[in-house]
């Protein structure tokens, strides 16, 4: 159509369409993903699944920030993480990380409170609290953006890349409540998906793209919300900004694709639903892992191990970039138990007796051990 450039000015904005039939394998997917979370979570000790919480919103805040090319105090957010859910915090918090963790626990526990544009201000400030200003130049904290052309961009700052323009300032505010009150009528709606809810809240919000700055940022948080509202505590065992980061050119460029496009927002939410596929599977895997461990621990509760010992086997099982996927050698038992190359190699092969590791195929030097399978 003539003079049609982005999708909301298409004439029957926002009436999204999408194909069923596309999405339909992706949507049972996801929702087997969901399930398999949320029974295993029911098998992981309390102690241990509050801290795997713990650890997913600290990865969902920094990847969301990180997204945007933001770093944040990773030991400062995870003390203002922890102190809320009743852990003891092992360090100390900013206003910028105290923030954060107030918004993200916000949009994932309190999932019956109305989504208003009184609550995105305020998750607004709690963006950027007053000490944080500075480095993020002037802009509007707790109000919509300013009247100039707001257009979304990543890359370099002296090469950046234009995705799209998000809508005018004139008529923001009567676009942005149809969108609220969509958000409210839609979560009682029966013909529709609640993770294509979440998707075509992601991509409707980050069109309007209402503030001067956060606005990536709000719009995964209410992702959050509506993925909470969707499966309940599921959410607080993956973390989506973690999948989003790990695939970010993948995300700009569906998000421009899409915005030049018509009314049919099929492909977005084809990526949205791999994505959040992908960070169930990573969150079952983590899962399987603290299983394993347990079962592990709870197999051998009657034998003895040297501190040495412990610190290496927890390395073992808790297993990714970290955890020898390939084996490990004396000489990195000795590195990680920092012992002698004789105690190193004593203790494994007591670790062998003991029916705890296995040789892998190989001799001599290149001799690598790992875990005994766990019944």
């Amino acid at each position: 159509m003539s003079g049609v450039e982005w999708i909301w000015q298409q004439p029957d904005w926002p009436a999204f369409t999408w194909r069923v039939d596309v999405l339909s394998a992706s949507l049972r997917a996801c929702a087997q993903a969901q399930g398999k979370l949320l029974g295993m979570a029911g098998a992981i000790d309390p102690g241990d699944e509050l801290r795997g919480q713990l650890d997913t919103l600290l990865q969902n805040i920094i990847t969301s920030s990180a997204i945007e090319g933001e770093t944040l105090n990773v030991a400062s957010v995870r003390s203002s993480l922890a102190r809320r859910l009743g852990l003891p915090p092992d360090g100390k918090s900013n206003a910028r990380s105290e923030g954060v963790a107030e918004l993200l626990l916000d949009a994932t526990c309190n999932v019956d409170q109305p989504l208003t544009l009184g609550r995105l201000f305020d998750w607004h400030q709690q963006l950027f609290p007053d000490d944080a200003l500075p480095l993020h130049g002037a802009i509007h904290v707790g109000g919509l953006r300013g009247d100039e052309p707001m257009q979304v961009v990543s890359g370099r700052l002296d090469r950046p890349r234009v995705h799209f323009e998000a809508p005018p300032r004139a008529g923001l505010e009567a676009q942005l409540e149809r969108f609220l009150q969509w958000f409210a009528v839609s979560r009682t709606d029966h013909t529709l998906d609640p993770l294509l809810r979440a998707g075509i809240a992601h991509f409707w919000f980050v069109t309007l793209h209402p503030f001067d700055d956060g606005n990536g940022r709000l719009t995964r948080a209410i992702t959050d919300l509506a993925l909470a509202q969707a499966d309940g505590q599921a959410i607080r065992l993956y973390a989506m900004s973690a999948s989003i980061l790990d695939d970010r050119s993948g995300y700009y460029r569906v998000l421009e694709a899409s915005q030049k496009g018509e009314l049919d927002i099929t492909v977005w939410l084809q990526w949205f639903l791999a994505t959040l596929l992908d960070s169930q599977q990573q969150a079952i895997a983590r899962i399987e892992r603290l299983l394993i461990k347990a079962r592990f621990w709870q197999r051998h509760r009657d034998v003895v191990f040297s501190s040495e010992q412990t610190k290496v086997l927890n390395r073992l099982l808790d297993g990714g970039e970290r955890g020898f996927a390939d084996g490990i050698s004396a000489s990195q038992y000795q590195a990680v138990a920092k012992v002698s190359k004789a105690t190193a190699t004593r203790h494994l092969t007591d670790l062998l007796e003991k029916g705890c590791i296995e040789k892998l195929p190989g001799g001599g030097r290149s001799t690598r051990y790992r875990l005994s399978a766990v019944p």
